[in-house]
C-alpha cells in the first residue's frame, strides 16, 4: 500500500502501472462507481488473464488518504518496469504540472 495524500498522484500512480503493463499499456485508468463499493475505485492493470492477481496491478478508492494497494509482478523485470513508469510518471506530471501554474 502507498499513500499519496491527494487523489491527482493517486490516478498518476496508476496511470503509470498502466503505461508498464504488457497487455493494454495504451489504456488510461478512471475512476468510476464500481457495485459493491462506497466510493469510485481506480484501478490499473495489464492482465494476460481477466482477474490475475500474479501480474502487476494497483487499485484504490477515491478518497482520504488516497491509497493505492499494489500487487503482484509477473517478472522481477516487468513489476520493476511498472513501478519506475509509475514513479517516472508522478515526478514527471508533476514538474509540468508545476511548470504550468507559474
Amino acid at each position: 500500500m502507498v499513500e499519496f495524500g491527494s487523489p491527482e498522484l493517486l490516478e498518476r500512480f496508476c496511470k503509470g502501472i498502466q503505461a508498464g503493463a504488457p497487455v493494454d499499456s495504451f489504456v488510461t485508468p478512471v475512476a468510476w462507481e464500481m457495485p459493491g463499493y462506497d466510493h469510485p475505485v481506480i484501478m490499473a492493470a495489464g492482465s494476460f488473464v481477466q482477474g490475475a492477481s500474479i501480474e502487476l496491478s494497483a487499485d484504490g478508492p477515491m478518497r482520504e488518504p488516497y491509497s493505492v494497494y499494489l500487487q503482484g509482478g509477473l517478472t522481477f523485470e516487468s513489476g520493476k518496469l511498472g513501478i519506475m513508469l509509475a514513479a517516472s510518471n508522478l515526478e514527471t506530471q508533476g514538474k509540468q504540472g508545476n511548470q504550468n501554474t507559474h
